[in-house]
């Protein structure tokens, strides 16, 4: 199955792009009681057969289908309400917008990610390529910003990012958090209840680079 961002696309998407994917949602995928999800959308934003990255872990579209009202109480009860009306309410997206069903469960397969960021030992060929990807990544918003985001988190694991954005240069808490995501796809940092650390593989990084300047 192909992966991508259940983050963006199951979820509720806020009008500044984030997502929210509503902790009802997460607690019943975790414990099985909710298999069914509803949304309305302009278009469909998931595909059925992909399994998807989530803050529960990785999760499975086994189908997707338009449907119409009213649904069913047994879908409501599948879905995580007590009822059609209560799941009516609580219904999100576009008015204009088509009624999708969707079929949810969690996958036993392990988000690469997690994978990529338990590494500990980086060779050169390695530590060069992730040279290369923070040097672009420094590149697109014109400054050095990668490493002194990496040493600050390690400097301080766990520190809020609203304590990280001013003295990183950044002019908003969203621009902080959009770039911790980029280090974090690269497997260097990890996201803690609040603020971050780095995960092993961040670690690594810093300690060949630090050697690299030593030598």
């Amino acid at each position: 199955m192909k992966r991508v961002s259940l983050c963006r696309k199951v979820a509720q998407v806020s009008h500044n792009g984030r997502v929210l994917f509503e902790p009802r949602l997460q607690k019943g995928l975790i414990d099985g009681s909710i298999r069914v999800a509803f949304r309305r959308w302009n278009r469909a934003q998931v595909v059925p057969g992909r399994v998807y990255r989530s803050p529960v872990g990785m999760i499975a579209v086994d189908s997707l289908s338009l449907t119409s009202e009213p649904i069913s109480p047994e879908d409501a009860l599948l879905a995580g309400y007590t009822s059609v009306h209560e799941l009516m309410a609580d219904l999100k997206g576009p008015s204009d917008g088509s009624l999708f069903r969707l079929e949810l469960r969690r996958s036993e397969e392990v988000d690469p990610r997690t994978v990529l960021a338990a590494e500990d030992v980086l060779d050169d060929a390695e530590v060069a390529t992730l040279r290369r990807k923070l040097a672009r990544l420094d590149a697109a918003v014109g400054r050095p910003w990668t490493v002194a985001t990496l040493e600050a988190i390690q400097a301080e694991p766990g520190r809020r990012a609203g304590d990280l954005f001013g003295p990183l240069g950044w002019r908003e808490l969203q621009d902080v958090k959009l770039h911790v995501r980029r280090l974090k796809a690269m497997g260097l940092t990890l996201s803690l209840r609040i603020g971050y650390r780095l995960s092993p593989r961040g670690e690594a990084l810093l300690r060949a680079l630090a050697s690299d300047t030593r030598a």
